[in-house]
């Protein structure tokens, strides 16, 4: 098709999945002699793209989640030892649990996939939530949807809806703090459909530049990103070996845990 319209550049805007079929695409192009680039751009919701500094989009996902974090901290003040859980993006990165959390100022507890957290016992999640509620009254926590997977590592629980955290956390939760008041919130199709943030939509159109400058001088099986602040061009499979992920031991995740105090629930 590719070659009957007489197309002679093909832009793929996609995460690791699309930039894997751009790949495969480009193969293909090339062995069926078919002259036409293929540039990536790249797209992630959850922030997970290897070496990118950040994705479009993703200030615009930080930017709504936190309306969802304080309405969130409306409800557990709103009612004796409330405990509001809000579920946020993040498959196998926790971008955005995290900097919405930071940005926020008001989660007692965040949770993401790159950490594996304890529910009980003296580092667990709920004995931290007993002595939250006994010293503040209320608690937010904030979980990221691929977190807490390993608590699923079952035959039984196989299906994408058996392995949902969000409302698993909040029925174990509530298991374990009967008096407590805990609401769940999952605002995912809030955040998604938002008109983006200024800053989004200027780094869009950045982004839309390079990668139609890399087509016109002839790179193919690229993609275009943000790399230590500088707008670069990377070979297609360097970012699709892995996705980025929060660093346990890194700056991001500990200034969150200097703000808020909470532990590694490790």
């Amino acid at each position: 098709m590719i070659d009957l319209m007489g197309l002679d550049m093909l832009f793929v805007i996609g995460g690791a999945g699309g930039h894997m079929g751009a790949t495969q695409l480009e193969a293909l192009l090339t062995q069926h002699g078919v002259r036409c680039v293929v540039v990536g751009v790249p797209k992630s919701i959850d922030n997970s793209i290897l070496l990118v500094d950040r994705c479009f989009g993703f200030e615009t996902a930080v930017n709504e989640a936190q309306r969802a974090l304080f309405a969130a901290k409306v409800e557990a003040l709103s009612t004796w030892h409330g405990i509001a859980v809000v579920k946020l993006m993040g498959h196998a990165s926790g971008f955005i649990a995290l900097e919405a959390s930071m940005a926020s100022g008001i989660v007692d507890a965040c949770l993401i996939p790159e950490i594996r957290f304890l529910l009980d016992g003296e580092a667990g999640l709920s004995t931290y939530l007993d002595r939250l509620l006994q010293r503040q009254g209320s608690a937010v926590v904030c979980v990221a949807e691929g977190a807490g997977q390993h608590f699923f590592d079952t035959p039984h629980r196989d299906r994408a809806a058996d392995r949902d955290v969000g409302p698993w956390l909040a029925a174990a939760l509530k298991e374990r703090h009967p008096g407590a008041y805990v609401k769940y919130i999952d605002p995912s199709y809030l955040v998604r459909s938002v008109p983006t943030v200024s800053s989004d939509r200027t780094y869009c159109k950045v982004l839309a530049h390079n990668a139609v400058h890399a087509a016109f001088a002839g790179f193919t099986g690229t993609t275009v990103g943000l790399v230590n602040t500088h707008y670069v061009l990377l070979p297609i499979p360097f970012v699709t070996q892995a996705p980025r992920r929060v660093d346990p031991q890194g700056n991001q995740w500990n200034r969150l845990r200097a703000a808020n105090g909470q532990p590694n629930f490790t």
